[in-house]
């Protein structure tokens, strides 16, 4: 997980500068319209925002520019100051990470902010004592679950929008859904999956693999929490914050550190915090975009 842009001059901190005296003019969407975890009907009612003259259309784009300073600024830094996060700041950013796209709406990730001072001193050991996990103002263990599927899958029944629940969407979640993650004892049911797959393709064409054993779960998870923890990553620094999303650490001590079951899966440790002046260790730099992009 390094960090490093094509060609691009380090422009940390003038993006940085610029993000907070955006937020700083603009008293109105920073100080007083912060989102609590109680405004879940105001963040999940941005389906459809025409009539907001700052809704952006290819025609149109009044964050464009906010947009690229963020993400161009996003660093992975390794050491912060002794800024704290509060919890307003952090619940928006989490908040802002679960509008993630994610599968059908499933949503199979969690998130453990680790503040015990006790578990804290442990889990920058489990860290491998990195200075990201050691200075940060607030450590994250971003987690994918491979077993509420299903619990999830009912809950948005309960919880849909729309009265009544459309037949589609009903049979989406009660039938599409459970075919595809439904594996039997011992992947028995898998095998006539995988059967009737191949015959699907061989006669009718293109279908969608549904999922076959407990790595192919654990895959589809891991992606989900991912969407959302990149989503994290550019929360914090729109708030003027930084990250280091590490994958060096020791897993199965910080699942039993955490009291985590073998259907938690840990895809990352976020360390937050305010960057510190040497906390960037080198300049970004990336490929050749035309390296990677292949127009077909």
């Amino acid at each position: 997980m390094s960090d490093q842009i094509a060609n691009t001059p380090d422009t940390s901190n003038t993006a940085s500068q610029t993000l907070k005296e955006n937020q700083s003019s603009d008293s109105n969407s920073t100080n007083n319209s912060q989102p609590s975890q109680n405004s879940d009907s105001k963040s999940n009612s941005a389906n459809n925002n025409d009539n907001n003259i700052d809704f952006a259309t290819p025609n149109h784009t009044p964050q464009l520019d906010a947009f690229k300073q963020v993400v161009e600024s996003r660093r992975s830094v390794r050491r912060f100051t002794d800024t704290p996060i509060s919890d307003e700041v952090l619940d928006d950013c989490l908040r802002l990470a679960m509008l993630a796209p994610n599968s059908s709406n499933l949503q199979p990730w969690e998130f453990y902010i680790i503040d015990s001072a006790t578990m804290r001193q442990q889990a920058n050991k489990i860290c491998m004592n990195q200075n990201a996990a050691r200075t940060a103002a607030r450590l994250i263990a971003v987690v994918a679950r491979t077993d509420t599927w299903h619990k999830h899958a009912q809950q948005i029944l309960r919880e849909y929008p729309k009265r009544p629940v459309p037949k589609k969407v009903k049979a989406y979640y009660n039938q599409a859904v459970t075919i595809d993650f439904l594996r039997g004892p011992a992947n028995v049911l898998s095998v006539a999956k995988w059967g009737l797959i191949q015959g699907f393709r061989q006669f009718k064409g293109p279908i969608k693999s549904p999922y076959y054993d407990a790595d192919d779960v654990k895959n589809w998870a891991s992606i989900n929490a991912s969407l959302a923890a990149e989503n994290l990553m550019l929360a914090l620094r729109a708030y003027g914050f930084d990250s280091c999303a590490m994958g060096g650490f020791d897993e199965p001590a910080m699942k039993k550190l955490l009291k985590l079951s073998d259907n938690h899966h840990i895809v990352m440790m976020i360390a937050a915090g305010e960057r510190a002046e040497k906390g960037i260790y080198h300049e970004q730099f990336r490929f050749a975009q035309s390296q990677f992009v292949k127009r077909v």
